[in-house]
């Protein structure tokens, strides 16, 4: 992984204080947010960078780690505990060896033993050439339309340089996190490969509201087809659907269509159910004739 210059992406100097750090974040994040430019990759990618850089520099012990191991501060951990086993190593030898031998451990040897494990190209000794670690967890963000998540689909992402093809399955959620074992960083000294987890944001492109399994819509009903009954045709996600309205149907009635809801999470058969509201609306510039005729109905009304 190449090197990031987390200072030079924010536009502060090594010495910034968390204040201007968080400054220089807030001007940048405003400028490239992708609401502010729609369609724009080069700006999606430099907010995404942007923010990257925060979270490493505005937390203190991560811009610690950041500063003292560069591009290899997330593995800063694994160095150090190594480093205490060689270091612990070196005192068991001084026991048995005496002065002069040449079998003691330097500090050229803990840099070429940092280099070897996270890719510095320095020469390894023989002890931590047999150190596995595994590569580093990748994470990015996939926006999909809730209409893309009613059946599975093929997507093929761009991780790190690399193509990943994928099958999502059904019913994904929103803020929904999956992990795709072994698509992360390579790993260092024949450990296994890092994971790529990959978060979802779920856009609802439809009129539904979706509750896990179940979406609930409203439905508007004429005045007249509410009083009389008759027959309406609504959209769902499978299609279209006729429904029969029962004569005197009031304002917020409520009716459940079985199996028009959204798929289970990987079990697209498994179906939630498909809720509506009816709102009656009322009829607006009435005619002198349609008028009279409701005051016939209102005496009819009063007199019964």
């Amino acid at each position: 992984m190449d090197f990031v210059d987390y200072y030079k992406i924010l536009g502060i100097s090594k010495n910034a204080s968390v204040k201007q750090i968080k400054n220089a974040y807030r001007k940048l994040a405003r400028k490239y947010h992708p609401d502010l430019n729609p369609d724009n990759k080069e700006a999606e990618q430099k907010f995404k960078e942007i923010n990257e850089a925060h979270e490493v520099l505005a937390n203190p012990e991560n811009r610690k780690k950041y500063d003292k191991y560069g591009k290899d501060w997330k593995h800063s951990e694994e160095f150090e505990k190594a480093q205490q086993q060689q270091q612990q190593q070196q005192h068991s030898q001084r026991s048995y060896t005496h002065a002069g031998s040449g079998d003691s451990f330097t500090d050229d040897d803990f840099s070429d033993f940092f280099s070897s494990m996270f890719g510095g190209g320095g020469r390894a000794s023989g002890r931590s050439s047999r150190s596995g670690f595994k590569g580093q967890d990748f994470n990015a963000e996939l926006q999909l339309n809730l209409t893309d998540v009613y059946k599975p689909q093929q997507q093929v992402l761009t991780v790190n340089g690399k193509k990943i093809r994928l099958t999502i399955p059904a019913g994904i959620e929103n803020e929904q996190v999956i992990k795709i074992k072994g698509k992360g960083g390579e790993g260092l000294h024949g450990g296994p490969n890092g994971d790529l987890y990959i978060k979802f944001k779920v856009i609802n492109n439809t009129s539904f509201k979706r509750d896990g399994q179940n979406l609930y819509k409203e439905v508007e009903l004429d005045l007249y087809t509410a009083i009389l009954g008759g027959k309406i045709t609504i959209d769902t996600l499978d299609g279209k659907v006729k429904l029969s309205i029962a004569p005197e149907t009031q304002n917020g009635a409520k009716v459940r269509l079985k199996g028009k809801g959204f798929p289970a999470y990987k079990n697209q058969n498994n179906l939630g159910d498909l809720f509506l509201t009816y709102q009656i609306k009322l009829p607006t510039n009435l005619s002198e004739k349609e008028k009279n005729l409701f005051k016939e109905l209102q005496k009819i009304r009063n007199n019964e």
